[in-house]
């Protein structure tokens, strides 16, 4: 599988000051071969990873958890 790491803060901030998604992004990865993007921080300490999936239906699945788990934690 392959690696890609990608430095969290400049990463988020680029997706903020341009108005991207970032699961627009992963779109764009897709190519039927499964990667790990792994997200590090200042001193390329991996923050967290998420398996980008073969193929866009299975990507579309994971958006759907992450925005029911992601709105459940900030609702505590």
């Amino acid at each position: 599988m392959k690696k890609i790491q990608i430095q969290a803060q400049p990463f988020f901030e680029t997706l903020k000051l341009r108005d991207h998604s970032m699961w627009d992004l992963f779109a764009q990865l897709i190519d039927g071969e499964e990667k790990e993007l792994q997200f590090l921080d200042e001193q390329n300490e991996v923050l967290f990873a998420y398996i980008l999936p073969k193929t866009l239906e299975q990507m579309q699945e994971d958006r759907t958890i992450f925005a029911k788990e992601f709105s459940e934690k900030i609702s505590k």
